[in-house]
C-alpha cells in the first residue's frame, strides 16, 4: 500500500520561486567584479534569471545539455546558476584555481555547450579556446559598457541578453531524479572525476543544511557564503540561503582580510562560511588594524581542518562561534558539523574545544562508518581509527561517465579516502587523508595534527608535514612553516613548542623554512605538490654522515632558516606530566626495537598514542 500524500518533485526552481514569492524585497548584496557593490532582490534575481533561461533556450539548450559558470560568488552567478539548473540543464561549475590543462580537461569531459565567464577569466579561455572545440558560445558576465574589456571575439554580453529576452519561462515539470549540478574534484591524484548531482540531492541536502544541528539558517540571517559556487555550491549555501529568504552578500573576487572585514561591517553579517585561510587572513588584519567583529555570531569552517588558535581567537577576542565541518565534492558537500550535543553543551568552554576542533558529528542523511583494510567495521571509542565511509540520499553513487568504475563497497557506502576516529559521542575526527598518513615503525602518525599544532605557534601563518623516507623508520615527519611577515625562527624554538602537545614519537625529525606553501584548487595544502618539490630531501637523521646534505638541499632552494632566539613551548594542561609518561615509553620502544624489531617497537608506539590521548 502506497501513502496518499501529493506528489511534489523536489526540484531546485521552486526554492527560488519560494524566495521571490515569499521574500520577494529581501536583499542581495555583491561586490561586483567591475569594483562597485550592487543591490538587488530576490524577485529581480527571479525574473533575470527566467529572462536567462529563455536566452539559453533560443541557443538551443535542452535538459540534459551542460553549461558552464566559470565565476566568483556574484548575483549574475545566481541568475544563471538557476536560469540553467530551472530549465532541466546542468550547471557545471568550473573551478578557475585548477590547471588550464585541467580546465580544458573538464570542459571537454563534461562536454559543455555553453561558458558563462566573469571579464577574470577571459584571458584563459582565449588562449585555450582551441583546446575546447565542444564550446559553442562564451557568454561574459557583465554589462555592454564593459565589453571592450573582454577583447573576446564572438562573446555574448551578459546583461544584454538579459535585456533582450521576456522573463515568460517554464521551470520544472521534470523527474526530480533529473541531473541539476555537476562538479569535478580537484584532481589530486589524477584527472579530476565528476560528481553529478541531482535536484532531488540538492533538495534533501538543502533541507539538511538547515536543521538547527548543522547550520540553522533563518530568515534573519545575513549571510556571506565566502567559500566559491564553485566548491559544491558554496557548501549548499546557493539553495538553503534563498530557501529562508536571508539576506546574502557576496564577496566577488575580493577575499582579503580587509576586504571581507569591510562587508562584513557595513553589511551586518551573522554567519559566514569559508576555508581556514580566509579566517587567517581574516584574523592578521584584525589583529594588526585593532579592527572589531559587531556583527558576526557564527562562522563555519571546512575545507581543511581548522586550526586551535583560530577557534581560540575568535571566541575569545571577538565573541564569534566557530563550527567546524567536513564534507567533499561526492557528499554535496556537508558530512559532519561539529555542532555540540546536549552533554557537551553543558561542559565548560575549556572542555567543549576539543570537540569543537573535529569534524563532528552526522546530521540526518548521513550514515558513517569506519572500517580497517579488509573491511571490517571499528568502533566508535575515539581510538580505533580506520578508512571514514558515507551513504545517504545526497552522497555520490558513481562518477559521471562511470569514470574510476564501481565505488561503493557491498553495503552501497563509498570510501571517503580519508583515515578517521569516532569517539563515544558520534563525533568523527579526520587523522589524515590516507594518501598523506605518515607510516613510522609500523605505526601511523597524523600529518594533520602535527600541522595544525605547528600553525598555532604565534610566529607561524601556515603549517604543512609530510613524511619523509627514512631508512630505518620507513617514513618520519618533516614540518615545512611559512611565517608571518617580518618573522624569524629556529627549529628548536618549533619543535619546542610541540613539545607535550603530541607524542614524542610523533616530533619532527626537521623543521624547514619556506618562502610559500602552496594550496590546491579548494584551498587545502597540495602535499602532492610538496612531495614533489621535497623528493630529494634527506632527514639529518636519515644517515649520521649525510647530515649537512639536508641543509645544503635547503639553502640551494632558498629555504636557509634565519636563527632567532627561541621562546618557551606553551604547554596544555596536563601536558607535562603526559609528556613524562611518552618520554618513558619512547625510552622502552628503543629496547623493544633493539631486541625484538620494529613490530615490537611499532606497538609500543600505540602505547604513546594512548597515554597521550585527551592532552
Amino acid at each position: 500500500m502506497l501513502g496518499l500524500m501529493q506528489n511534489w518533485p523536489l526540484t531546485v526552481d521552486k526554492i527560488l520561486d519560494h524566495a521571490s514569492q515569499w521574500h520577494g524585497d529581501r536583499e542581495i548584496v555583491g561586490r561586483s567584479i567591475e569594483g562597485p557593490i550592487t543591490r538587488t532582490t530576490y524577485a529581480a534575481i527571479h525574473e533575470r534569471a527566467k529572462r536567462l533561461t529563455n536566452a539559453l533556450t533560443g541557443m538551443g539548450i535542452k535538459p540534459g545539455d551542460r553549461v558552464a559558470t566559470l565565476a566568483w560568488n556574484t548575483s549574475r552567478h545566481i541568475e544563471v546558476w538557476y536560469a540553467i539548473m530551472g530549465m532541466g540543464a546542468v550547471c557545471h561549475t568550473l573551478n578557475p584555481r585548477l590547471f588550464a590543462e585541467q580546465l580544458c580537461y573538464i570542459i571537454n569531459h563534461a562536454e559543455d555547450r555553453i561558458i558563462f565567464t566573469d571579464l577574470t577569466f577571459l584571458p584563459t579561455l582565449l588562449e585555450h579556446r582551441d583546446k575546447m572545440p565542444k564550446v559553442e558560445k562564451v557568454v561574459v558576465m557583465t554589462d555592454a559598457g564593459h565589453m571592450v574589456e573582454a577583447a573576446y571575439p564572438g562573446a555574448l554580453c551578459f546583461e544584454t541578453l538579459v535585456e533582450q529576452h521576456s522573463p515568460d519561462a517554464t521551470w520544472g515539470g521534470f523527474d526530480e531524479n533529473s541531473a541539476c549540478g555537476l562538479c569535478y574534484t580537484s584532481g589530486t591524484t589524477g584527472n579530476p572525476k565528476g560528481v553529478l548531482y541531482s535536484h532531488r540531492s540538492n533538495f534533501l541536502h538543502t533541507l539538511t543544511t538547515l536543521q538547527t544541528d548543522v547550520m540553522g539558517l533563518s530568515n534573519t540571517d545575513v549571510i556571506l557564503p565566502v567559500v566559491p559556487m564553485f566548491h559544491a555550491n558554496a557548501w549548499g549555501i546557493a539553495f538553503s540561503g534563498p530557501a529562508v529568504g536571508a539576506k546574502l552578500v557576496l564577496p566577488g573576487s575580493k577575499m582579503d582580510g580587509p576586504a571581507i572585514h569591510e562587508l562584513l561591517e557595513t553589511e551586518g553579517v551573522t554567519f559566514s562560511a569559508a576555508v581556514p585561510t580566509v579566517w587567517q587572513m581574516l584574523l592578521m588584519h584584525l589583529q594588526s588594524t585593532g579592527g572589531r567583529l559587531t556583527t558576526l555570531k557564527r562562522v563555519v569552517i571546512g575545507g581543511s581542518a581548522v586550526p586551535e588558535a583560530l577557534v581560540r581567537a575568535f571566541r575569545d577576542d571577538y565573541g564569534v562561534d566557530v563550527t567546524h565541518a567536513w564534507g567533499m565534492t561526492e557528499t554535496s558537500p556537508l558530512g559532519t558539523q561539529s555542532t555540540p550535543t546536549a552533554k557537551i553543551a553543558a561542559m565548560s568552554a575549556e572542555e567543549q574545544l576539543r570537540f569543537k576542533l573535529k569534524q563532528g558529528r552526522a546530521p540526518l542523511g548521513v550514515e558513517l562508518k569506519l572500517t580497517d583494510d579488509e573491511g571490517r567495521e571499528l568502533p566508535h571509542d575515539g581510538h580505533a581509527f580506520g578508512r571514514l565511509k558515507v551513504r545517504g540520499p545526497f552522497i555520490v553513487r558513481e562518477y559521471f561517465k562511470g569514470e574510476g568504475g564501481d565505488i561503493l563497497d557491498s553495503e552501497g557506502f563509498f570510501d571517503t579516502g580519508d583515515v578517521s576516529t569516532i569517539d563515544e559521542h558520534g563525533f568523527m575526527q579526520i587523522t589524515d587523508r590516507a594518501k598523506d598518513v605518515i607510516k613510522s615503525g609500523g605505526e601511523w602518525i597524523s600529518s594533520i595534527e602535527i600541522e595544525n599544532i605547528a600553525a598555532g605557534h604565534p610566529k607561524a601563518e601556515l603549517a604543512a608535514v609530510i613524511g619523509v623516507p627514512h631508512p630505518k623508520w620507513d617514513e618520519r615527519p618533516l614540518l615545512l612553516v611559512k611565517l608571518k611577515p617580518g618573522m624569524t625562527a629556529t627549529k628548536e624554538e618549533f619543535l619546542a613548542f610541540l613539545e607535550g602537545k603530541i607524542a614524542k614519537w610523533w616530533m619532527p625529525d626537521d623543521v624547514v623554512f619556506v618562502d610559500d606553501i602552496p594550496l590546491g584548487a579548494t584551498g587545502k595544502i597540495d602535499k602532492k605538490l610538496i612531495r614533489q618539490r621535497f623528493e630529494h630531501y634527506v632527514l639529518p637523521t636519515a644517515a649520521g654522515v649525510q647530515s649537512a646534505a639536508p641543509r645544503a638541499l635547503a639553502a640551494e632552494a632558498g629555504l636557509t632558516p634565519v636563527l632567532f632566539a627561541p621562546e618557551p613551548a606553551r604547554a596544555r594542561p596536563g601536558g607535562g606530566r603526559m609528556l613524562l609518561v611518552a618520554m618513558a615509553l619512547a625510552a622502552s620502544i628503543g629496547v623493544l626495537a633493539a631486541t625484538h624489531g620494529r613490530e615490537a617497537a611499532g606497538w609500543g608506539g600505540q602505547l604513546i598514542a594512548q597515554a597521550t590521548q585527551g592532552r
